[in-house]
């Protein structure tokens, strides 16, 4: 055992990390004696009761967990992990979390697999807190020695660690699949579509899941996207391609009859309205309804009118759509604007220039109209000034 420590500390404390000021010292040298006394394990180790008092999992969490470690004859290795966890930075929370996600996390070799994967990761420029919170958000990636050799290319295509994590949070095993099978081969697919890097990056970030599909898949959704009728040469066509996305054919054409029944669109409106915003794909028909009872039924708009900018659909009933809508109905009832504006431009304008143009004059004639409109934002109240004398 004093070998092995001996070796472990040659090995990782001459590394660049300890020069960074990362203790792997503290790390190993710490679980390296958690092994050793427990060279003789107790006879009969009960692994839900050591998930529980040691780990901190709920009961219902350790009987669920051990169930994939029950193989774990004694704590000598889980002490040792625990000790590196800690030694990372983590809290007692933080530790249940991890072990509750990937149980096998346990079984890790913190010589073989856990250390040398934080001095590569560092060499890499991550901080001990990077490194802390990729442990957290996948485990079962950490004990795979590949994760860290995967994980410079993604940095690449990802152009951030930032954006890194933001895509890990939606595709956690992003890091597990193999560079050359699977995740190139998307790359270079959407390269030969015309696609340039900015815009693969966006794609993979707003969808990491494309990144990680069968090619043949990903053959698939272009060809749909293109059949919406967004070329592959189009600044729609990411947007095109992330609202097809993992969506039949059956329930794409199911989508499509829904948005033209909805908002009483022609054949040729509703594949215009797709084509300037394939979101609306996306979008549940929940929503769909519920816009366009209020566009259509309740505003007054012509279908015609919103076929020509769908975008409007996209946008949020209760925090953008109906506020502004009543508030500028509000002015225009009361003689207070020179010009009926057009509500898409209304819409259209960010919230800073839509208070600086439509709020803010009126504060003498209409003192309370400003706090009546952040209320109806926050959906506080169903209209803003329409159905109430401010």
């Amino acid at each position: 055992m004093l070998r092995l420590r001996s070796c472990i500390l040659s090995n990782f404390l001459s590394s660049r990390a300890t020069a960074r000021g990362f203790s792997l010292h503290r790390l190993l040298s710490a679980a390296a004696p958690a092994a050793a006394a427990a060279v003789s394990p107790a006879p009969r180790f009960a692994v839900d009761e050591y998930l529980i008092a040691t780990c901190g999992l709920t009961r219902t969490q350790a009987l669920k967990a051990s169930a994939k470690i029950s193989h774990i004859k004694s704590p000598s290795k889980p002490d040792a992990v625990l000790t590196f966890l800690a030694g990372l930075g983590l809290s007692s929370a933080d530790v249940a979390a991890v072990v509750v996600k990937d149980p096998r996390f346990l079984c890790a070799s913190v010589e073989r697999i856990l250390a040398p994967n934080v001095v590569e990761l560092i060499d890499l420029g991550l901080s001990h807190s990077d490194i802390a919170c990729l442990v957290s958000l996948v485990p079962a990636c950490f004990r795979c020695r590949f994760m860290v050799s995967n994980l410079p290319y993604h940095l690449s295509l990802f152009g951030s660690y930032e954006n890194v994590l933001q895509a890990i949070n939606r595709n956690r095993y992003i890091l597990c699949f193999n560079l050359e099978r699977v995740v190139k081969p998307n790359v270079a697919f959407l390269q030969e579509c015309g696609l340039d890097d900015c815009v693969i990056s966006k794609l993979f970030l707003s969808l990491p899941r494309l990144l990680t599909t069968n090619v043949e898949q990903l053959r698939t959704m272009v060809s749909c996207a293109e059949g919406i009728g967004v070329p592959r040469h189009s600044g729609m066509f990411r947007i095109a391609l992330n609202g097809v996305a993992f969506l039949s054919e059956e329930k794409i054409a199911a989508k499509v009859d829904y948005l033209k029944s909805t908002f009483r669109w022609s054949d040729a409106e509703v594949r215009g309205a797709i084509c300037k915003a394939p979101m609306l794909l996306t979008r549940s028909m929940d929503m769909l309804q519920s816009k366009s009872e209020f566009l259509i039924s309740e505003m007054g708009l012509k279908p015609a009118y919103i076929a020509q900018r769908p975008i409007i659909i996209t946008y949020s009933l209760e925090g953008r759509l109906r506020p502004r809508y009543y508030a500028v109905k509000f002015l225009k009832e009361n003689g207070l604007l020179k010009r009926d504006p057009d509500y898409y431009a209304v819409v259209m304008v960010t919230e800073k220039a839509f208070i600086e143009k439509f709020i803010c004059p009126h504060k003498e004639a209409v003192p309370h109209l400003s706090g009546y409109y952040a209320a109806s934002c926050r959906g506080e109240v169903p209209t803003v000034c329409g159905a109430t004398k401010c």
